[in-house]
């Protein structure tokens, strides 16, 4: 039986061991695709981390496909099922890593362009492809630097699907339509460091912070909206202690994280913190890493054109959440555009015996130029 041309293109990118920032040729397959059809390709190369933009056109509006071909790593290899950078095909599976997120969103991608040129030549508007080899990672050269290029040249995202796997039991069940902002931050809280034995000698730096630190798990940073949840302050990691059980410990580490709704933004976050940690007159250096800012798309033509064309697949109307990590959605979102996140079921990504419905990923392909359709034709 021949594969379809989505799941032949899903497999040759599966057989590439692309693990982040390493991209192991699968740009260029995509990228003679997209020449083939008539796109511009520019390929931007930040120190190990390969990208490329594709464009296909000059007019407005400029509608987008994003996505990553980098994989997070495969972990130990015999407890696969089948080999996890060769693609092999079970009970209607496609297995491989990399699998649902996201060469099989690459690879509805690029099909669903083909099929839809091949009929609309002429279409309006202009098509483009941001793909990255760095989603997996830090996210330093990647999506983030393309996009400070694109709009440093006046050259907006005005539209744009991320491929990433949104859905939870069905191709299309779950759009995200937008993703929580993260903070984190990193505090050392200073003391005197002496023996338990003598602790009018020493400052412990545990106890004087435990208040501070209950006042801020159990603040109501806000009630979330309509489409957020409230915002969560978490800690991820403390350390304190030399691992001796008679020596009160000199300093504590805390790392904390907040994924927070359209309510707040960094700078209210900061001063939230700092205001609970000199209330209770601790002595503390606090590092803050920004990974990015809350978004959402709740109206416009492209969300409309994306839930009319899951609903004209499926013949049922999506949620649209924003629930999840983050994605490299906040980043194409600064460009003031619409963005919405619509792939695969995200069940088996990060995991092994990673895999994907082969029928999801045609309807995925067809939901994809539907969009398509809606928006240029």
């Amino acid at each position: 039986m021949i594969d379809s041309p989505t799941l032949a293109l899903a497999k040759d990118l599966i057989r590439r061991p692309s693990v982040t920032p390493k991209d192991e040729g699968c740009q260029e397959v995509m990228i003679e695709r997209l020449k083939a059809l008539g796109f511009n390709i520019e390929v931007m190369v930040f120190e190990d981390t390969t990208n490329f933009w594709a464009r296909r056109g000059t007019e407005s509006p400029l509608f987008v496909f994003a996505g990553h071909t980098d994989v997070v790593p495969a972990g130990n290899i015999e407890q696969w099922q089948y080999p996890p950078f060769e693609p092999t095909v079970k009970d209607g599976f496609l297995f491989g890593r990399g699998a649902a997120d996201m060469k099989g969103s690459l690879a509805s991608m690029v099909v669903a362009v083909e099929e839809f040129i091949s009929t609309n030549p002429d279409h309006q508007g202009s098509i483009g492809f941001l793909i990255t080899s760095d989603e997996e990672g830090p996210f330093i050269n990647g999506t983030v630097r393309v996009v400070d290029t694109l709009m440093a040249r006046g050259e907006n995202i005005e539209m744009c699907i991320v491929g990433e796997p949104s859905s939870t039991d069905i191709v299309g069940d779950v759009i995200k339509n937008g993703r929580r902002g993260s903070i984190t931050g990193d505090i050392t809280i200073k003391g005197i460091q002496g023996h338990v034995a003598y602790p009018h000698l020493a400052n412990n730096p545990v106890h004087h912070s435990l208040a501070a630190l209950q006042e801020l798990t159990n603040m109501e940073w806000d009630q979330g909206n309509k489409y957020f949840p409230p915002t969560s302050f978490q800690i991820p990691n403390i350390n304190a202690g030399t691992g001796a059980s008679n020596v009160i410990p000199g300093e504590l580490k805390v790392q904390f994280n907040l994924r927070f709704s359209t309510e707040l933004n960094n700078d209210i976050i900061m001063s939230k913190v700092i205001a609970v940690l000199d209330k209770h007159q601790l002595d503390y250096g606090i590092d803050w890493t920004f990974n990015g800012d809350p978004f959402l798309t709740d109206t416009g033509a492209l969300l409309e054109s994306v839930v009319k064309a899951v609903n004209d697949v499926n013949q049922t109307e999506p949620q649209l959440l924003t629930t999840g990590g983050t994605s490299d959605g906040r980043f194409i979102a600064r460009m003031g555009g619409q963005v919405v996140e619509l792939g695969p079921v995200n069940a088996t990504i990060h995991k092994v015996n990673e895999c994907v419905n082969i029928e999801d990923l045609e309807k995925l392909t067809n939901m994809y130029k539907k969009t398509m359709e809606n928006l240029l034709t």
